[in-house]
């Protein structure tokens, strides 16, 4: 079975999530699926990297989600999600995913 990066995985989860959140109109639903992909995520994170890896990547996707809320309000809640969503995605790449 292929290997689908934690990278694609933690952006999915960030996407995901507020896409799911918005279209139902139940934020919680849209926070399951982004608690879901961010476990999937770190237990990658991990094994790729050890603890160091995975606690500053899981602390960035958590971030990211906090950091998409201000943002919003400033260039629109789709552009704010998608941004934190590649900062995310661009650094799992370049920490867990490149080797």
């Amino acid at each position: 079975m292929a290997r689908v990066p934690s990278s694609v995985v933690a952006a999915a989860g960030l996407v995901g999530g507020y896409a799911v959140a918005r279209w139902t109109k139940k934020r919680p639903l849209g926070g399951v699926v982004l608690g879901a992909a961010g476990l999937v995520a770190g237990r990658e994170w991990h094994r790729q990297g050890g603890t160091p890896a995975a606690a500053g990547l899981g602390a960035l996707y958590l971030a990211g989600f906090a950091g998409a809320h201000p943002l919003a309000k400033k260039i629109g809640a789709w552009p704010a999600v998608i941004a934190a969503a590649g900062v995310v995605a661009t650094t799992s790449w370049a920490v867990a995913d490149r080797t």
